[in-house]
């Protein structure tokens, strides 16, 4: 039985439709497909060395939350391993009593303390399940809600560099699975503790009765235990072949309803083709089933025919020495229960410990991942920051992300004075949105410095400088949530203030949205749920503006914000924002419309992650060739529009920018 491995080279079936659509079997490039075959190399014994380590991880965080229960846990199982063998020696005394000669009614009164004892053991195995049950209920939700809260803490603490390296987000993917596993191996290092404790207590007793009948148990048992490996691994091997046909079934049946694809389903066809390659991929799949069923019943067939070959051979032991009067008739039928009774736990035996092991492998990956983003987190604590934005300044700030060689940002120095909307404008990969997340402290630079208020951004205490950045961007979050806490999410560590949130909406023209959902700020902003409605882009964008001024945080990033926006609610929408500073705000935009830059206070140009331009929209539009002008012109040109007069006006409008003269493309 230990000996058995499991071939892995079995082609896996792929039917024409996969190859058509996805050019073979749909591997998913994913952790848990990393996964999938690892079990199927290894033999049982392994996996038996391995038990002790397997469920001692598990045994630890059961441990850490709730020692109580893990000890009337324990209790609770070896009290009913106890209990099956003392159920035993009990059986055996009842039939020692019946088989003994004398009148029958003396037989049976002599019968009865061994009856009442096998009844008491009955009951009290009856109570100890039951104990067992209510300690794992309790242990069980517990262990897995506090290591999956463990998990995501340490998430969402990660720096956001570290989170956007692929590396890093792989292992992360792995861990989030992991969090299911921490239940399951609890339960089923339950059931093998229970089925070896009955497997020990049953041999236990036979040795007892006579040394030969461990040999009858082990003969009986054998065929048993190889039937049930080779039928766990089997079906572990199908049902992840089963997988990938259900993974692209998957794919294809999500677009069949889907509204995204409705038109050119029903335009260009394309649904007659789908259903039939779902077709042809469902009958793949009942082909690997039915292959399955065959194979396992042929595998089925063989144990039990060794069982049985093994049962006649071991009867026949038992028989000789009944007859040599080498073990009484009564220990006889004490073996036959024992064996039958063992041959039910070794097949749990077999599968559970199948299952252990796969899930403790998802464990350590969770264990992985945790002490990885552990190991990455956002420091805690630093130097204080000043109150509100007094100056941020950048000076030669060079940023490159993770696994790429070239810098996104490039020796960047400029200053974003308090109270002023100063605008970030280039073209797409110029290092706009970098630019942003290094202001917000969601980056660190790779080189150079990055105050706030003269603090440089390593130092400073990060959390204190979250606190005081709001940001709304183009894909900002859409909380499946109620409209309020849509909004009330922005400064979630306040008690919820309707006043405020009154107010965040009339002030990012979000009422009139408000109203017009089914049950205003009580409505669901997703739709499939009760008291849950869909709204379009630009509702979504009025939600998020009030979700931002709800913050009230001294700096606010837009990045693209009126993209969903109709032109006389994008206009409204900019005007807005520049009311923001009469508060004291300071707002960084970033926009490709160059029409709203007009009113900036200040615009710094970005190509190629280089900073090219700087000044007010006057200024810059006075540069000759320079890469403002042009772009603005272009702009300009497809609207139909006139550039702005190029004359440079009185420098005092820029309220003593840091920076006197706009830099030359």
């Amino acid at each position: 039985m230990t000996a058995i491995k499991w071939r892995t080279s079995r082609a896996i079936p792929v039917s024409a439709s996969e190859l058509l659509l996805f050019g073979g079997a749909l591997r998913c490039d994913a952790p848990f497909a990393n996964r999938e075959r690892p079990l199927l190399r290894l033999t049982f014994r392994s996996m038996a060395r391995q038990f002790p380590a397997m469920v001692g991880t598990v045994a630890k965080a059961a441990w850490r939350e709730d020692p109580a229960a893990l000890l009337t846990l324990l209790g609770a199982e070896l009290g009913q391993g106890g209990a099956r063998a003392f159920g035993l020696v009990a059986t055996n005394q009842v039939l020692v009593a019946l088989f003994a000669a004398g009148p029958t009614p003396e037989r049976i009164h002599r019968a009865v303390p061994a009856l009442l004892a096998v009844t008491a053991v009955t009951a009290a195995s009856a109570l100890l399940a039951s104990v067992s049950v209510a300690a794992a209920g309790q242990l069980e939700p517990k262990v897995e809600r506090v290591c999956t809260a463990r998990f995501y803490r340490t998430a969402v603490r990660v720096e956001l560099a570290t989170l956007e390296n692929k590396d890093f987000h792989r292992k992360l993917d792995a861990g989030r699975f992991g969090t299911d596993s921490v239940r399951m191996m609890l339960g089923s290092s339950v059931l093998v503790v229970n089925a070896l404790i009955g497997l020990v207590s049953a041999a236990g007793v036979l040795a007892l009765l006579h040394p030969s009948l461990m040999f009858m148990l082990l003969l009986i048992a054998a065929p048993k235990g190889w039937g049930a490996v080779v039928s766990a691994r089997r079906q572990y091997a199908s049902r992840h072949a089963w997988i990938e046909h259900r993974r692209a079934i998957s794919v294809i049946t999500s677009t069949l309803t889907s509204q995204d694809s409705a038109a050119e389903i029903r335009v260009h066809g394309a649904g007659r083709m789908l259903v039939d390659a779902y077709d042809d991929m469902a009958a793949t799949m009942e082909k690997e089933q039915q292959r399955l069923a065959r194979a396992q019943a042929a595998t089925q067939s063989a144990s039990s025919a060794l069982s049985g070959l093994a049962a006649v051979a071991a009867y026949g032991v038992l028989w000789l020495l009944l007859a040599s009067g080498g073990v009484p008739l009564a220990v006889a039928g004490t073996a036959v229960i024992a064996v039958r009774a063992s041959g039910a736990g070794l097949t749990s035996l077999v599968m559970q410990i199948n299952r252990l092991y796969e899930e403790a492998m998802y464990l350590s990956d969770l264990e992985d991942a945790c002490r990885t983003a552990e190991r990455h987190a956002i420091p805690s604590g630093g130097t204080p920051l000043a109150a509100g934005v007094r100056e941020i300044r950048l000076e030669k700030v060079s940023f490159v992300y993770p696994d790429t060689t070239a810098p996104a940002l490039y020796e960047v120095s400029l200053a974003i004075p308090p109270g002023k909307v100063v605008a970030l404008v280039g073209a797409n990969g110029s290092g706009k949105t970098t630019l942003s997340k290094l202001v917000a402290g969601l980056y660190l630079p790779t080189s150079g410095c990055l105050s706030w208020n003269g603090v440089d951004v390593r130092e400073a205490d990060r959390d204190q400088l979250f606190d005081q950045v709001a940001v709304l961007s183009q894909d900002f979050p859409r909380w499946p949530m109620t409209a309020r806490a849509n909004v009330h999410i922005g400064r979630s560590a306040q008690p919820l203030d309707q006043d405020l949130i009154d107010r965040a909406a009339a002030d990012a023209d979000a009422t009139d949205v408000v109203k017009s959902l089914p049950h205003q700020w009580d409505s669901l902003v997703i739709k499939g749920f009760e008291r849950g409605t869909q709204i379009s882009g630009g509702q979504w964008q009025r939600l998020g503006s009030a979700r931002a001024r709800y913050r009230r945080a001294p700096l606010l990033i837009v990045d693209e914000p009126t993209s969903a926006l109709d032109p006389k609610a994008e206009a409204e929408a900019f005007q807005s924002l520049r009311t923001l500073t009469d508060e004291g705000t300071t707002v960084l935009l970033i926009t490709h419309r160059l029409a709203a830059t007009a009113t900036a206070d200040l615009i710094y140009v970005l190509d190629r992650g280089h900073l090219v331009g700087e000044g007010t929209h006057e200024e810059l539009m006075a540069v000759e060739g320079g890469l403002y002008r042009s772009m603005y012109e272009l702009q300009a040109a497809q609207y139909g529009i006139e550039s702005a007069p190029r004359s440079v006006p009185d420098p005092a409008r820029r309220n003593g920018s840091p920076h006197a003269q706009p830099a030359q493309a």
